[in-house]
């Protein structure tokens, strides 16, 4: 059935994420810098701007622990549907315990401080940033599927939310606290995640509904 065809699809996809993710977790693991690391490195430095670094800087906040920890807690209280706010909350807590795993699993040191055009601490690989923009914003896309009627307002969702997981990505690698390698595995690892996570709260829904069925129908 189409059902069926489409959750064959999610999980080769969730599949393909964690291989492609795991060969570039194999690649770093001895700490050297990839040669499309370092292209990127030199790519980004052609590209530095006064502008565009004030314009990324303001971006790359937005995939930050502040910013999307706030709009987690608003969520959280603003959405009255409480399954729903525990799985926004849920979702991010889950996501920030994978990335710091596989940072301390992997220790990847960010690139040299010539580098940078901030300052940030912490393990490289894979990117936190990236992981938490994909999977924050990336569960916001799947709530606008699953619960916007309006096309238009989906799509437009979709495209804006998606620009914004990019341009977050591709503020790590242009203000030198990332390596190219280190955003396209938090963007990897985040998909095969999601794809996880959303069917894990779909099962436990369905049982949840099953049980309040059964519960029903045995008092009546």
């Amino acid at each position: 059935t189409d059902m069926d065809w489409k959750k064959g699809i999610k999980w080769v996809v969730a599949f393909l994420c964690a291989i492609v993710f795991l060969s570039l977790m194999s690649a770093v693991s001895d700490h050297d810098v990839l040669a499309f690391d370092s292209a990127a490195i030199n790519f980004m430095h052609e590209l530095r701007s006064p502008v565009l670094t004030f314009f990324l800087r303001g971006i790359t906040e937005l995939g930050g622990a502040i910013v999307i920890g706030l709009a987690t807690v608003a969520l959280f209280f603003a959405i009255k549907n409480k399954r729903l706010s525990f799985a926004i909350l849920g979702n991010i807590i889950g996501v920030l315990i994978v990335n710091q795993d596989f940072k301390f699993l992997i220790q990847r040191p960010r690139p040299d401080v010539a580098h940078r055009l901030i300052e940030q601490s912490g393990y490289s690989f894979p990117s936190g940033h990236s992981m938490c923009s994909m999977a924050f914003y990336g569960f916001l896309i799947y709530l606008a599927f699953r619960y916007v009627k309006n096309v238009k307002v989906r799509v437009a969702t979709t495209v804006g939310l998606g620009v914004l997981v990019f341009l977050i990505g591709f503020s790590r690698v242009y203000l030198g606290v990332h390596y190219a390698s280190d955003v396209i595995a938090g963007f990897l690892l985040a998909v095969a995640y999601l794809i996880f996570y959303i069917s894990l709260i779909n099962f436990i829904n369905f049982k949840t509904r099953q049980a309040s069925s059964r519960k029903s129908k045995h008092k009546a």
